[in-house]
């Protein structure tokens, strides 16, 4: 099968494309620059700006299926407004074309929790990317375990960085963290079973945890033990200043993922265990492959 992938170049892709290659797929990179991007051997790659419709002219030749992990979080400029624009011109470009299938990774929250924007704007894409002359493959994934994952570093450099913490309301709220090689397991593995076109699937590890309780727990792992008072005072807005203090994470980045930590994100639906046999990482095995 020849599979595109929007993202190539972004923490998840990097990890997929040399797994995708393993499982005996012809891969495309889709990427804004060429000359910035080294690309596994074997592997195609092709220019093309999500934010540019005529860009895309093209791109979607000879390819079968396609993985969509793109965010415009750390962009100028209204994130929502441009993720919203990028999936539209994605799925238009696929219009006419062979591609039968659509894989998106999207963010784990229930449906009637009040979202925050990056949440809200996960879920929009999910609705874009479904009105594609393709089958689309949803995946709902909590924060990923891994060594340049952005949720990840701000749980590991607060650990790293604060013995003592005055913490927000939000270390309470519960996670299913999953690993960065789970994830791609359940992105390859998706592809290969054709009963998983349409459907939207949830994804986590084996463990779940309050935010305070990963921090706590990445710290014994450091060497770097710290203790939580938690007052109900601090806001996730507040708290997300607090985080640009402590972290070295980008704000427009930090801030979206910092409001969001007010939803419980937990699995709820299990159907891909079945679909997809994983055998999934436990949260202190994933941490110490991440810092390690």
């Amino acid at each position: 099968m020849t599979v595109l992938v929007a993202g190539a170049t972004g923490f998840v892709g990097r990890h997929l494309v040399p797994e995708l290659l393993a499982a005996g797929n012809d891969v495309t990179a889709l990427v804004r620059d060429a000359s910035s991007y080294d690309p596994p051997e074997g592997v195609s790659v092709v220019e093309g700006d999500l934010n540019d419709r005529d860009s895309l002219d093209g791109i979607f030749e000879g390819i079968d299926a396609a993985y969509y992990l793109v965010h415009s979080m750390g962009e100028s400029g209204d994130f929502m407004q441009q993720d919203r624009n990028a999936a539209r011109n994605f799925a238009n470009a696929a219009r006419g074309t062979d591609v039968s299938r659509v894989v998106y990774l999207s963010g784990l929250g229930g449906e009637r929790a009040t979202l925050s924007d990056h949440l809200k704007s996960r879920r929009e894409v999910e609705h874009i990317l479904a009105n594609g002359d393709y089958d689309l493959t949803v995946l709902r994934a909590a924060i990923i375990i891994g060594d340049d994952s952005v949720s990840f570093r701000i749980v590991q450099q607060l650990a790293e960085r604060l013995p003592l913490m005055i913490t927000p309301q939000w270390v309470r709220t519960e996670c299913q963290p999953i690993a960065i090689d789970d994830v791609v397991a359940y992105l390859v593995g998706v592809l290969a079973n054709p009963e998983t076109a349409g459907e939207t699937f949830e994804i986590g590890g084996p463990d779940v945890l309050t935010y305070g309780e990963m921090v706590l727990t990445t710290g014994e792992i450091i060497d770097k033990k710290a203790t939580m008072v938690p007052v109900p005072v601090l806001t996730p807005k507040l708290s997300a200043y607090w985080v640009d203090l402590v972290t070295d994470v980008p704000k427009d980045v930090a801030h979206p993922l910092i409001l969001g930590l007010k939803t419980r994100t937990v699995v709820e639906d299990n159907r891909i265990r079945s679909a997809i046999p994983v055998e999934l990482t436990p949260f202190e095995d994933a941490v110490r492959q991440a810092v390690e």
